[in-house]
């Protein structure tokens, strides 16, 4: 039975790949390594607590002793690396964690991969490596990297870490960079989920200066799918985009959510843009299509439905992550085991 071992698999993209994975490939065990940070959230999975085939641990990816335990223990045969800081205006606040966790921390994790003979390594990276979009093009795997904030600068660090292992080591290493997320399980700090929250609490919309900062959006799922084809179908050393061509600024998204919920414009209030704000993203995905056999399934409109109606459904979930109450989770049902 095959092992892999997927990094920040209690994180929004991480726990959505984890029960993407034991759906998709059920005979594989899924080892999910996470710290716990204030994203990571285990009632994300609570779906899995009784799945033999996923196993959870709780830990920190720049613990190289541990990871090299985990990979030689389950005979991991490919690392999924999701961990990562990944809140643009965190990174603003405190850089020194970023860099910690997302560069420091692949590197350790890299290493421990090359160590211990993992077959495949798979860096998740983000279409913010590349910088800001004028009007016109889009993103190839070919564009410069121009990350502008410390999160899209750390985050390129560990790209080019993770292909410079390739080159030099021989590691079998790829790289996704997708678009913007969104869907089921997102920390409610990020634009779709928080636009929601705010709406059903009845506050204020808030929305960075003229809101005309246009993002190309990609439901999770389809996002889990890229990376399995990728792991399973892409080419060592290779760089892979994952978009879904669907551009939208983000007063847009936020007057679409208020649509779907029937509130008032009015509750939008525009507040101060942030420092270094991107003004587009866009990505070319023709790459990931013709070589991965992989094109995105969910359109936009039945996607932004779903979320919503998945929001509306789980209020419980998004008010504990905003009380902090969802931390206590790990201690009442994992902590005996420590």
């Amino acid at each position: 039975m095959p092992a892999v071992l997927v990094t920040g698999g209690a994180g929004f993209i991480g726990s959505n790949l984890v029960r993407y994975l034991r759906r998709e490939r059920p005979g594989w065990t899924v080892v999910n390594l996470d710290k716990l940070t204030y994203a990571g959230n285990l009632e994300s999975l609570a779906d899995l607590r009784n799945d033999g085939g996923h196993l959870f641990v709780r830990g920190d990816i720049a613990n190289a002793d541990l990871v090299e335990h985990l990979c030689e223990q389950h005979e991991v045969e490919a690392i999924l690396n999701l961990a990562a800081e990944s809140h643009v205006d965190r990174s603003i606040l405190g850089p020194g964690i970023f860099v910690e966790t997302n560069v420091s921390g692949t590197q350790v994790l890299l290493e421990a991969a090359r160590r211990a003979g993992v077959k495949r390594f798979v860096q998740v990276s983000t279409d913010e490596v590349y910088g800001s979009l004028g009007a016109e093009g889009r993103f190839s795997e070919a564009s410069s990297l121009r990350p502008s904030s410390p999160y899209s600068a750390s985050k390129t660090a560990a790209d080019l870490l993770a292909l410079a292992y390739h080159h030099t080591f021989g590691l079998d290493v790829i790289v996704t960079r997708a678009s913007n997320n969104y869907g089921p399980y997102q920390f409610p700090e990020k634009l779709i989920p928080l636009m929601i929250a705010n709406a059903l609490d009845g506050k204020k919309l808030p929305v960075y200066g003229d809101g005309m900062q246009v993002r190309d959006w990609i439901h999770v799922e389809d996002h889990c799918a890229a990376l399995l084809a990728a792991l399973e179908r892409g080419k060592a050393g290779e760089v892979y985009n994952v978009g879904s061509d669907n551009e939208w600024p983000n007063l847009q998204i936020v007057q679409q959510l208020l649509r779907i919920l029937r509130k008032p414009e009015s509750m939008i209030e525009h507040v101060k843009d942030r420092p270094g704000h991107d003004r587009r993203y866009a990505i070319e995905a023709r790459k990931a299509r013709s070589e991965l056999g992989w094109a995105p399934r969910i359109p936009f409109a039945d996607g932004l439905q779903r979320t919503v109606d998945w929001y509306v459904a789980n209020r419980t979930w998004w008010d504990r992550v905003r009380s902090g109450e969802y931390r206590v989770y790990y201690e009442k049902n994992y902590g005996a085991r420590g």
